[in-house]
């Protein structure tokens, strides 16, 4: 019998919530059958959402939570006094052992601590780092980390590399996943405090395939199969990184329209550049896992639609699957036990 994959899904997070977040959920589940959905949220208002679709009712299960998080609330305080929120009882869903992942576009740091306090880090795991897929000329490459620690340590981006390939080799497929750090130029001498004290300790890591410096003008091509930073630099990447897109995309559109020729050349041209940016969509690969937790979370973003919602579910089938948290907790005691070892002058 097919393994059923429990994903508990916050129904209230985000700008969209709950109809967006409820359609992600019903198109999930109808289109594999061995995902079973909790949504997790105001129970009213998510069983009106849901009466608008057709799916396996044995398969989505409404969670009733009475609180929301919103989000301009200080993180800490919310998940220790909202005891009965959407993002709070999915978590311990997880903790529980009564889901295998969590879904949720809401407050990303209410996210961020309830991964931390509520699912708790694996064992040697210093900082659990966001990585989400950004698309290149060349597939995919992880960027890690892009929110979770803007005050990173050296240790903690050499743990980030490690995680990094391990999740890059077993959810992408690539072998032997090349690692770069972000840097301002491609020289080892170059870059800020962070980065110079970083660079020795990737360069001497046996158990990554670092290739030096990586500039932010090259990521989009492929050169890295993981990005390594801390979260200001990752999350600003990440951002430009859709606001152009997004600019690009409006501005091909405008000049297309722009004039009859411009509306036969589109017409032309339509297929092949939809095709071409439709690669080019951060949504088609679903949210940012939290690596290093007992536990999957999935954080996607605040605007996220039905589509990505979808795709953020799907994520966690092939997370789940593939044992990434074990093989994430392997890694890390793997270092562990080596470094205790050179310690002791075994």
């Amino acid at each position: 019998m097919q393994e059923m994959i429990r994903v508990a899904v916050d129904a209230m997070g985000g700008d969209n919530a709950p109809f967006e977040i409820v359609k992600g959920a019903v198109d999930a589940v109808n289109s594999r059958k061995d995902i079973k959905v909790f949504l997790v949220g105001q129970e009213e208002i998510v069983k009106a959402e849901l009466q608008k679709y057709q799916y396996d009712s044995s398969r989505v299960e409404v969670v009733n939570a009475t609180e929301i998080i919103e989000m301009a609330e200080p993180p800490v305080m919310a998940i220790r006094k909202k005891k009965d929120s959407s993002i709070v009882v999915a978590m311990k869903m997880v903790k529980n052992g009564e889901a295998d992942a969590f879904v949720g576009a809401g407050s990303t740091g209410a996210v961020l601590v309830g991964g931390q306090l509520i699912v708790g880090r694996i064992k040697g795991v210093e900082r659990p780092p966001l990585a989400p897929l950004l698309p290149t000329e060349k597939g995919a490459s992880l960027l890690i980390d892009c929110g979770a620690n803007v005050d990173a340590r050296p240790s903690h981006l050499v743990q980030f590399a490690k995680m990094g390939s391990i999740y890059m080799e077993h959810i992408m497929g690539i072998q032997n996943p090349r690692v770069a750090i972000v840097n301002n130029g491609a020289e080892e001498e170059k870059g800020n405090a962070l980065v110079k004290e970083t660079f020795p300790l990737l360069k001497e890591c046996k158990d990554i395939n670092f290739i030096g410096s990586i500039e932010a003008r090259d990521i989009p091509t492929g050169y890295a199969d993981v990005i390594v930073c801390e979260a200001f630099v990752g999350n600003v990447i990440l951002k430009l990184y859709e606001g152009v897109g997004m600019t690009l995309i409006s501005m091909v559109k405008k000049g297309m329209m722009s004039s009859l020729r411009g509306k036969i050349g589109g017409l032309l041209v339509k297929p092949a550049l939809k095709e071409t940016l439709k690669s080019f969509d951060t949504s088609s690969h679903g949210g940012a896992p939290m690596l290093g937790l007992n536990g999957l979370v999935v954080k996607t973003h605040g605007s996220s639609n039905a589509v990505e919602i979808k795709n953020s579910i799907l994520q966690c089938v092939t997370f789940t699957e593939q044992q990434m948290n074990e093989k994430i907790r392997a890694g890390i005691q793997a270092t562990e036990n080596q470094e205790g070892i050179e310690n002791h002058g075994i």
